[in-house]
């Protein structure tokens, strides 16, 4: 008997460790399953039920491709630097994705060509020699044009940039 009870004392004392051990695989296997479902439903589903991301989805829709306008031939201007002439040979080119925008500036081209001269006419040389000085006669010619588009009409934010295609002083 007294072999009996230890018997049982080794086999109870047994069931106690496998059950412990098996509860706390059991438990990781749920929190690894777990967890890896809920990543891969805010991964894939989580932003479907945001109202600001899907009507800003439908509002724009697909784009369009660019479609670029060249206001040729090349300007030409001359300003004094240091009592000196200098001449300023610039090409422009704007673009937009919208083909009415398109044509309200191809319609409009010798008002824009003329606000254009206007503006690159009043530039001193030391502005237009550096980076920042040209970014910002760029950005002021393309508030230019889009105010002659916005007075015709159209969408002015749909006139998307202006690019200097050539800068040459000289």
């Amino acid at each position: 008997m007294a072999d009996e009870e230890v018997l049982d004392g080794e086999e109870g004392a047994g069931q106690p460790g496998k059950g412990g051990k098996g509860l706390i695989i059991a438990i990781v296997a749920l929190l690894v399953l777990g967890g890896g479902g809920a990543g891969a439903w805010f991964a894939f589903n989580g932003g479907k039920h945001d109202p600001k991301d899907k009507s800003a989805r439908h509002e724009e829709g697909p784009k369009l491709p660019p479609r670029y306008v060249n206001l040729d031939p090349p300007f030409v201007v001359n300003f004094e630097a240091e009592t000196v002439v200098r001449f300023l040979q610039v090409t422009i080119g704007v673009m937009t994705r919208d083909p009415a925008i398109e044509t309200i500036v191809k319609d409009n081209d010798p008002r824009v060509r003329n606000d254009l001269l206007m503006i690159l006419a009043n530039q001193s040389y030391e502005t237009v020699s550096t980076l920042e000085g040209k970014e910002k006669l760029r950005e002021r010619c393309l508030e230019s044009v889009r105010n002659i588009v916005k007075e015709n009409g159209g969408d002015a934010k749909k006139l998307e940039a202006l690019y200097f295609t050539a800068f040459v002083m000289q």
